[in-house]
């Protein structure tokens, strides 16, 4: 017996942090490859990457908004969200942050995917 939860024909939550993170991440060489393309550089642009999810929060609630003051106090990370109307728990976008020490990429990461959670 095979039990599936999900089912994704495309690249998918796990390459998120390649966007930001890889010299060629897993989208383009997706494009790439359905194109007949070369395949890019899969190497990594920095030692660390991190990515974290962004939930929605209420409803009214605008993702748009909370931006300035996200980007102003993380200006080194990379907001990325998904058009998707907030709900409570459902994932809206994601944060990716890159550098040198684990600690402070870690840090970045999370506290500016603070600004869009309640």
């Amino acid at each position: 017996r095979l039990l599936v939860n999900e089912l994704a024909m495309r690249p998918h939550n796990s390459g998120h942090w390649g966007q930001d993170g890889a010299v060629t991440g897993q989208f383009e060489q997706h494009v790439r490859a359905v194109l007949d393309l070369p395949l890019g550089d899969p190497s990594p642009r920095q030692p660390w990457t991190v990515m974290v999810n962004i939930l929605g929060g209420p409803e009214s609630d605008s993702l748009e908004s909370r931006f300035p003051a996200a980007l102003a106090a993380h200006p080194e990370v990379k907001v990325h969200t998904y058009g998707k109307a907030p709900r409570p728990g459902r994932k809206v976008g994601h944060v990716n942050a890159t550098g040198d020490d684990l600690d402070a990429v870690v840090y970045d990461a999370r506290a500016a995917a603070a600004f869009f959670a309640d």
